[in-house]
């Protein structure tokens, strides 16, 4: 299967060129392919002529989307309705990344896809609207809520703690954020499950939740990531854990971004591992 991936040295994507055997993928790159210029978008659509679309670009400075908020907007709101609205022309259907930013945070358990949302900043209130847009694109689609990604590629919290730990003995961590992390190696598998059944038995449209198994905060993250390391030669520290009070952000982060991942295994076959598994797994290549 032809398939068009954009953000192609973002985590997902790059995972996805390793665990895709048998598919022709083919990535955007900027400047050729910008979210945020609708023409470049439709231009790359025409000209690739993709069976399928997977939308894992966006602009995920978290942060600094609170001070860029018209960028992120194009590129998280505005972008992803282009891009599906493109494929459904010519009848390709779109996989659709998200986020649990969508959701505040405030509730007692995992996140399930038909709870109320409600960011807390603007990165989740433009990757919400990107969700709306695609699903008001037309085209068949599968936005799937991610949550704590990581992997052996580009910067996420596994290599910032391991780049940490080598200048330092003690690391303050969150404590009170409660998540699944996720390892971009399993969603590419998760990305295909759905390639596969759809294939299969044609392509439904739905919103879907996938993280990795199992739930942590960020402190207990962390040191995990450390004695797995010291296991295996790698650099470690000592974590203490401290309040969100205490480590202010630009964004505020949700405390509870649990993902009820149910509906996601019952409909494609495939469930994420324990997040302590795929960790190894990523140490295993930092570290090897």
């Amino acid at each position: 299967m032809r398939i068009l991936v954009t953000g192609h040295d973002g985590q997902v994507a790059q995972s996805l060129g390793e665990k895709a055997i048998g598919h022709d993928l083919v990535f955007t790159s900027y400047p050729d392919f910008d979210l945020s210029k609708p023409e470049t978008i439709e231009a790359a659509v025409a000209r690739i002529q993709p069976e399928l679309i997977v939308s894992a670009a966006a602009y995920t400075a978290v942060d600094k989307s609170e001070s860029e908020p018209e960028r992120a907007m194009a590129i998280n709101g505005d972008g992803p309705g282009v891009l599906a609205r493109a494929g459904a022309k010519i009848g390709a259907p779109i996989i659709h990344l998200s986020t649990d930013y969508v959701f505040d945070g405030s509730l007692d358990r995992p996140w399930r896809e038909d709870d109320p949302t409600g960011p807390l900043g603007v990165y989740g209130a433009t990757k919400l609207a990107g969700e709306q847009a695609v699903q008001a694109s037309g085209a068949t689609h599968a936005v799937v809520r991610l949550a704590w990604v990581y992997s052996p590629f580009g910067n996420n919290f596994v290599k910032t703690m391991l780049r940490l730990a080598e200048t330092r003995d003690v690391l303050n961590v969150v404590e009170d954020q409660y998540g699944c992390p996720s390892s971009a190696l399993d969603i590419a598998q998760a990305i295909l499950a759905v390639v596969a059944r759809w294939q299969k038995d044609g392509a439904a449209s739905g919103l879907y939740h996938f993280a990795g198994s199992g739930e942590t905060n960020w402190a207990e993250f962390a040191a995990t990531i450390f004695a797995e390391s010291a296991r295996r030669g790698g650099p470690s520290a000592s974590v203490t854990g401290i309040p969100s009070s205490e480590y202010p952000t630009p964004a505020k982060r949700p405390a509870n971004s649990r993902l009820d991942c149910t509906r996601f295994a019952e409909t494609f076959g495939y469930r994420a591992p324990a997040w302590q598994e795929s960790l190894g797994v990523v140490l295993d290549r930092l570290l090897g």
